[in-house]
């Protein structure tokens, strides 16, 4: 048995009963097993890895619900350029050089940048998905996987993809002691055939799997959608089948009304990605009237080529602030509201409210601790403003997952931070040199 017992720290429960508590937290393997301003009983205190909590702030683990991790190598390689632009000419070519190593080099150095900036579950889209679970599993965190599939190729193409995606599907759902779950996901309905998204969905049904996709990330393709089948994609993917599986998309930039309305009757959750969308000039997600309508809205980085950096602490910050400017209404998405995104609204993304999301007994021992002995934490007179308004993943000196320590004084236990570094200066080098 392992037990940690935190004394006199401030926690962010993320709880609405009390959302603030000064006091103890006890941890029991995976398991939070008591949080409150008393002692905790003896039982509890016996055999205890005890540890100060004063000057730092305990809250859940954040959730990044979108993602492509690998493609941190491309990082600052093409920047402020249209997504097709960007996609077509810098990022697909530089991808189709990638080997095996490019993708553990590239998944390694984006689970470290995660980790040390409070990221403790993520979603990723990519290929040679089982590295990429290699890398979950030894690192610690906690993984949402999914074989993307573009459907632009041949028949035979197709296949070979939908068939990499249901065995990876298959063999890691559950894996890693259950920090590891699997998804189905077509690219895009831009990227991909009715026919292959509908077997997507078909194979989803089969192996009883949640499903992912992009979707209305730009006006172009909205644009395109309508052109190509006579309707919008969140019509086009309704009529596919792809919202009769637990489902949640990326983007969602341009909705009207009646999609909106319509992904609230599916249940569908949307991944807020303020700032690839910012970067790429997508557009600014409706996510007042996506909240106010009841569709479940998280937060995602996207890529670090298209981001540049994956701390979600930004895109936390910058949720509470554009849709402010945008709108004219400073009430708009208030501090809590942002936090909520990027915790409890991320774990009712993935199904997950039971398990993470939230610092109360029963829960997994998932969360982090900020150091707020810093002047920008100062005056100390509301900690969920400071953490959205002026912290960030910089701020973040350790992290659990599973109730393991994954970063201990912003250091990662897990990973060789010093050689992955190095790796990935070689592999882009090499790369951009091929």
């Amino acid at each position: 048995m392992n037990r940690l017992w935190i004394e006199n720290g401030t926690f962010i429960t993320m709880d609405d009963v009390k959302m603030v508590v000064q006091g103890h937290m006890v941890v029991e393997n995976d398991r939070i097993v008591y949080l409150g301003e008393e002692l905790p009983e003896q039982s509890l205190q016996q055999q205890a890895q005890r540890m100060s909590g004063s000057g730092l702030v305990f809250m859940p683990g954040l959730i990044n619900t979108h993602g492509h991790a690998a493609m941190s190598l491309l990082r600052g390689y093409s920047d402020d350029e249209a997504l097709q632009v960007w996609l077509e000419q810098y990022m697909w070519p530089m991808e189709g050089k990638y080997v095996d190593n490019d993708t553990r080099v590239g998944t390694s150095l984006a689970v470290i940048e995660m980790l040390k900036s409070g990221t403790t579950t993520f979603v990723d889209m990519y290929d040679r998905m089982d590295i990429v679970a290699e890398v979950v599993e030894q690192s610690g965190i906690r993984g949402w996987l999914t074989r993307g599939a573009i459907g632009l190729c041949s028949e035979e193409e197709q296949r070979q993809k939908l068939e990499e995606a249901i065995n990876f599907a298959k063999n890691w759902n559950g894996k890693a002691d259950g920090r590891i779950r699997t998804l189905m996901s077509p690219h895009a309905p831009y990227t991909c055939p009715p026919a292959f998204i509908e077997k997507f969905v078909q194979a989803a049904h089969d192996l009883d799997l949640p499903m992912h996709t992009h979707m209305s990330e730009t006006a172009a393709e909205v644009e395109q959608n309508v052109r190509d089948y006579g309707c919008r994609p969140v019509e086009h993917l309704d009529k596919l089948g792809f919202f009769s599986r637990p489902s949640f998309v990326a983007h969602a930039v341009h909705l009207t009304d009646d999609e909106i309305a319509l992904l609230q009757d599916r249940n569908v959750g949307v991944s807020h990605n303020p700032a690839s969308n910012l970067k790429l000039a997508s557009g600014v997600a409706r996510v007042p009237q996506l909240l106010k309508a009841g569709v479940t809205v998280s937060l995602g980085t996207d890529s670090a080529a298209s981001n540049n950096n994956l701390d979600l602490f930004d895109e936390i910050r910058l949720a509470a602030l554009i849709h402010k400017g945008v709108s004219g209404d400073p009430t708009s998405i208030p501090a809590l509201t942002a936090l909520k995104m990027g915790t409890v609204y991320g774990a009712r993304t993935l199904w997950q409210e039971d398990e993470i999301g939230t610092l109360k007994v029963g829960m997994k021992a998932d969360f982090i601790a900020l150091d707020v002995n810093q002047p920008h934490f100062f005056p100390q007179s509301d900690f969920i403003s400071h953490l959205v308004y002026s912290g960030s993943g910089r701020d973040v000196r350790h992290v659990w997952i599973n109730g393991r320590q994954v970063v201990e004084d912003g250091v990662c236990t897990l990973l060789d931070e010093e050689r992955i570094l190095r790796e990935a200066q070689a592999c882009f080098k090499a790369l951009a040199n091929g």
